[in-house]
Parts: structure tokens; C-alpha cells; sequence
């Protein structure tokens, strides 16, 4: 059976046992991240957390709604077994009137209504190492490497959140006033977080004149690097500095890891420059569900 239960009466072991155990596990389901990201979360059970399924919702004018967070990527169904997803969904379209939530990439593409769209995510296998994957870069990503040399540009590891955010907030947040200053907040409370639990740390790129032009978050989780955040100065994009900042992470994480994440884009140019480093895509499923009175049929969060 499958019941929802709010964040504070979660058994939060066994939550949490089964996100990591999970066939789909992925470091956005963890309690602790989303304790962070979210207003407020639920999750719907599987009889003795079997499975969940994380739920954000919150409320505005009486009216309870599930929406996508900030800084997180991919949420769905987590299960210790091969299951069908389609009675999770069913389940959330009937507790919530409107939805907007992603699910993950492992999770299939479950078209469980009309509103429901189909979105993207890029990727790279880097397990054959580093050669293998540069082979594959487009001409106008190598030009850039070219250019990043000309202009001095080096690699900083573990810079501070503090920069990062600040470069993001100056120039990605600036074209999108839909971020708010908590949410820069609870994007370095998540960095911080991520770095003490050990699975994500910062690359910051300086020019030869000590400034900041690039930066991003990586999670590092089950095998796969993902780009959770990243942002360049945009009044100095002749440099190279993102094409820079990616290929050092790929040729330090080819290492390690498997599979390198681009953290995902249904926009077509970001999609096109992803997928110029040679990039596969995944689709995910985005649910959506709007079935508010007439009166209130415009309602955003």
C-alpha cells in the first residue's frame, strides 16, 4: 500500500536506507539535502519503505501544491526493486490539485497525463578515459581550449562556496529574477552540506589577472560527476573560461567516475553546447497536473 507521510513523521533510517540502496539512488533524495532545498517535503511509502517517492509541496492561499526546487535535479521514484511507477503518480495526481515535479532518468517515461511533458538531460560515458573522450569534442570546444591558454587561465579546486555563489548570483541570477536571496542561501547551505558528506566540491577558473571568470559545483555520487551549478563572468566570454572549467572536470573525474553529467537542458543551444563535448542525452518524465478551480486556473507559486 502505498501512504503519504510528511517529513517529520518519516522513519528517516529507513528512508534514507532506501534512497541509497535504491536502483534509481541519486543524492537528492537524501533527507538531509532536502531538508535544505525544500519549504516543505513529504513522501509517499511503499508499505514498509520498499519505496518512496520525495515530494515537495507547499502552500499558498489555502492551496497545497508540489513544485521543482531549486538545485534539485532529478527526484521520481526510489525503489530496492524493479517496480512500475504509474501507481506512485497516480497516487500524487490525486493527493495534489496542481504538480510540477521531475522525475529521474531511471524512472522511465511515464506520459501519466496530457500536461505532462518530456525533458532532457546530457551526459558522457568518461569511463575510457580522458583521450577518448576529447576525441569527441566538437572544433569550436578545442578553439576554446586554445583560447584559454592564450588568456593564462588555470584551475582552483575546493574554492570557496562563497565565490561561486557570488559569481552566479552577479551575472546567471541577474537574467533570471525568479531567484530569490533564500534561495542563494539554501544553494550555499547545499554546497557546504555536500562538501562535509564528502560528494561535491568546487572548480573555480582565474584569469592571469587573478580574476574569477568561471565556477561550478560538481556532486560526486554512485559513479557519476554532475554539474549541480556553474556560472561565468558574462562580461568576459572570449576566453574560453566554461569549455575550460568543464574539460578540467572531465579529465580529473575520468579518474574515478563513469559517467560525467552535464546536469541537464530541454533549451536548445545550452542543449546543442553540451552535447558538442560529445554528449549523449536521457529523457525524464516532468509531471505536471493543474486542476485548480476556473477561478484560480492562472496560479503560480
Amino acid at each position: 500500500m502505498i501512504s503519504f507521510i510528511n517529513r517529520e513523521e518519516l522513519d528517516v533510517v529507513k528512508y534514507n536506507h532506501c534512497i541509497e540502496k535504491s536502483l534509481q539512488s541519486r543524492v537528492f533524495g537524501y533527507s538531509w539535502y532536502l531538508d535544505i532545498a525544500c519549504d516543505t517535503w513529504g513522501a509517499l511509502i511503499l508499505d514498509d519503505y520498499q519505496a518512496v517517492m520525495p515530494i515537495p509541496w507547499n502552500k499558498k492561499y489555502t492551496i497545497k501544491y508540489v513544485y521543482p526546487p531549486l538545485w534539485v535535479l532529478e527526484l521520481g521514484v526510489f525503489s530496492l526493486e524493479k517496480i512500475e511507477t504509474k501507481p506512485f503518480l497516480e497516487s500524487l495526481l490525486r493527493c495534489f490539485k496542481f504538480v510540477e515535479l521531475r522525475l529521474n532518468t531511471d524512472n522511465g517515461i511515464e506520459k501519466i497525463n496530457d500536461q505532462s511533458v518530456i525533458r532532457k538531460m546530457q551526459w558522457i560515458s568518461i569511463a575510457e578515459g580522458y583521450d577518448d573522450v576529447f576525441l569527441r569534442y566538437r572544433k569550436d570546444r578545442k578553439k576554446d581550449l586554445v583560447k584559454a591558454n592564450k588568456f593564462g587561465l588555470r584551475e582552483v579546486w575546493q574554492d570557496t562556496s562563497e565565490n561561486l555563489v557570488t559569481l552566479f548570483k552577479n551575472n546567471i541570477g541577474k537574467r533570471d529574477q525568479n531567484i530569490e536571496e533564500k534561495d542563494y542561501q539554501n544553494l550555499s547551505s547545499l554546497i557546504e552540506k555536500c562538501i562535509r558528506q564528502k560528494v561535491g566540491e568546487v572548480l573555480s577558473i582565474y584569469d592571469e589577472n587573478e580574476c574569477l571568470v568561471a565556477s561550478a559545483f560538481f556532486l560526486l555520487y554512485n559513479k557519476t560527476a554532475t554539474i549541480l551549478v556553474s556560472s561565468t563572468d558574462l562580461r568576459n566570454r572570449k576566453n574560453g573560461a566554461n569549455t575550460f572549467l568543464i574539460d578540467r572536470a572531465i579529465s580529473k573525474y575520468q579518474e574515478t567516475y563513469t559517467s560525467f553529467n552535464f546536469g541537464g537542458s530541454s533549451i536548445q543551444t545550452v542543449a546543442d553546447y553540451f552535447k558538442s563535448f560529445g554528449a549523449n542525452e536521457s529523457n525524464y518524465s516532468f509531471l505536471k497536473q493543474n486542476k485548480l478551480p476556473v477561478l484560480i486556473k492562472l496560479f503560480r507559486k
